[in-house]
């Protein structure tokens, strides 16, 4: 049975950064060091005004066809896992397709999930190659949260960052990527939400959890998700790594989203790891919700991080609530 694994990624930011430095000139009343002590996030890249999830994409398998190679009309399927599309229809995958010169015999669809989207999008890849479907499928995350955002939001601004990222997910004869794991608990819509632009009808929608404190359209409630997050992740690498028989001595790296440095350090607690096991990488780029996994792991292949062979543990989590891992042998 053929099996998948991780193969090149390429990453694109938007041109734009937005520093700390910049916010707190433009909102003295903002403690925006405080904030950043908590998030651990000292900029964010904030795509254009007409830049859109589809540009970013284009641009990051754009880059992945050129650094390493790849012949477009090699790719048997594309993935796209966005929360922000370019439109409600068509899919935007569709339209990636047409612009980076994918076969007309490609499969192309969109899945919307958040941060818990790179490790499903994974799963869907290994099910495509183990059924002999595909042999080459282009994973990718684009993700412009900065369109849901308004610029007095002092919460969200300060977190989430635009970015995309192209992942080749190549067959393989050996077992790379096993172990999955899945959770889903709708009773957390409410905690992180964007309401409307879709066909239910406004005063139908679900409504926040709490008072909106600003009028961005997206709306969270940070501690709920601290909870969630500290109470589902450290189960699930528990149960992960028992299925698998698998001691924390043999796993080089806990790769979690990307979330804040506290919800981070409160994982390394829980789990009793430090930053050596379970990096924590947002200063310069922030929260790039589905876009944060394969980020991490192409920052981690620059600096020889990962070693061949080494066995390590993708996790995502956040809105749905979403969350999913699974085992990768580099």
């Amino acid at each position: 049975m053929p099996h998948s694994q991780i193969g090149p990624i390429a990453v694109h930011f938007p041109e734009r950064i937005e520093t700390n430095a910049e916010l707190q000139t433009a909102n003295p009343d903002w403690d925006v060091s405080l904030i950043a002590e908590k998030t651990g996030i000292m900029q964010r890249h904030i795509a254009a005004p007409h830049e859109t999830a589809s540009d970013l994409a284009v641009k990051a398998c754009k880059k992945l066809f050129e650094e390493h190679q790849i012949d477009p009309k090699s790719i048997d399927y594309l993935m796209l896992c966005t929360q922000t599309p370019d439109y409600p229809l068509p899919t935007t995958a569709c339209l990636v397709q047409d612009r980076i010169g994918l076969s007309t015999r490609c499969g192309a669809l969109d899945f919307n999930l958040g941060c818990s989207g790179f490790v499903y999008g994974l799963s869907m890849a290994k099910g495509l190659m183990a059924s002999g479907q595909c042999k080459r499928i282009l994973l990718v995350t684009s993700e412009t949260y900065s369109k849901y955002i308004s610029p007095d939001d002092r919460s969200l601004r300060t977190i989430f960052s635009d970015a995309a990222a192209a992942t080749l997910i190549e067959s393989t004869d050996q077992e790379c990527l096993s172990g999955f794991e899945f959770g889903t608990d709708g009773s957390g819509a409410d905690t992180l939400i964007v309401n409307d632009g879709g066909a239910r009808c406004s005063e139908e929608a679900i409504q926040p959890r709490h008072r909106k404190r600003w009028s961005s359209r997206l709306y969270m409630d940070g501690p709920s998700l601290m909870s969630f997050t500290v109470g589902a992740i450290p189960q699930l690498v528990r149960d992960m790594m028992s299925k698998a028989n698998l001691q924390s001595s043999d796993i080089r790296y806990l790769l979690m989203h990307q979330a804040t440095r506290k919800m981070l350090e409160q994982l390394q607690a829980a789990l009793q790891v430090d930053e050596a096991k379970l990096p924590i990488r947002l200063a310069d780029r922030g929260n790039t919700v589905s876009c944060t996994l394969p980020i991490l792991i192409n920052d981690l292949r620059k600096e020889n991080g990962i070693e061949k062979g080494s066995q390590n543990v993708l996790v995502g989590f956040g809105v749905g609530w979403s969350w999913a891992g699974c085992l990768w042998k580099a």
